[in-house]
């Protein structure tokens, strides 16, 4: 069975019903974070941290691979551009890679979105850089990273699953690029990290047991990144 039809085989899956009394065992309720039972508990997080901040989504707008939170949470948009390595992604308006610069356009984006990207790159302060050469002077980087989580088995087989972050290490990585014009916020609990990890989904849990914030579990850290506007 091929890889793919492998996948869609798991999202037709019925989920069963979980227990919480029934969590003692080495095999995790569901793999794949969770995906065929639901909407991820990182999901529902980036989505969360995407509506308090769809202000920034607007002009010129990068997205990775497709449009999905650009058109979802974009005001007053002007283009809609799409970062991919090579030519196979058909909707790619910019072929280029984060970490090296130079096969980027520079000063074209008002605000990037970058959603769990830099765990599976391995120079990541690269990519980091390369962020800061494609936005314009006054544009925001809206990025989100993984904390406490499973490995990506898909990512890992294919270019590599490298990072898992804290608040303090994205800080001090943002900081190098951009100077102190970021904004570093964490999500999640110990609930919500045990859930993810196990993959139970947001349906399974009350929005009062998801907001709970505790920084002792990073589950996901967002960072708003602006360059300067004289940069």
């Amino acid at each position: 069975m091929g890889i793919a039809k492998e996948f869609f085989g798991l999202l037709k899956r019925k989920a069963q019903p979980m227990s919480w009394t029934n969590l003692r065992s080495t095999e995790p309720v569901a793999n794949n974070f969770g995906h065929y039972r639901g909407t991820s508990i990182d999901r529902f997080y980036i989505e969360q941290f995407l509506e308090q901040n769809k202000s920034y989504i607007k002009g010129n707008v990068l997205e990775i691979a497709d449009t999905t939170y650009s058109k979802k949470y974009g005001q007053h948009v002007s283009s809609y551009e799409v970062l991919h390595y090579d030519e196979t992604n058909k909707k790619a308006t910019i072929i280029g890679d984060l970490t090296k610069p130079e096969t980027l356009p520079q000063n074209k984006i008002d605000c990037f979105i970058c959603t769990q990207t830099l765990n599976f790159i391995y120079d990541f302060k690269a990519a980091i850089k390369g962020s800061f050469h494609l936005l314009k002077p006054g544009g925001t980087m809206l990025c989100t990273v993984a904390g406490l989580c499973q490995i990506s088995r898909y990512d890992m087989d294919r270019w590599g699953d490298y990072w898992r972050f804290t608040n303090k290490s994205i800080q001090q990585s943002f900081e190098e690029v951009f100077g102190e014009q970021i904004k570093v916020e964490t999500f999640g609990n110990v609930l919500t990290a045990t859930a993810l990890l196990q993959g139970i989904v947001k349906e399974e849990l009350t929005l009062d047991e998801l907001s709970v914030n505790d920084e002792n579990y990073q589950v996901l850290i967002s960072i708003i990144a602006t360059k300067p506007a004289q940069a």
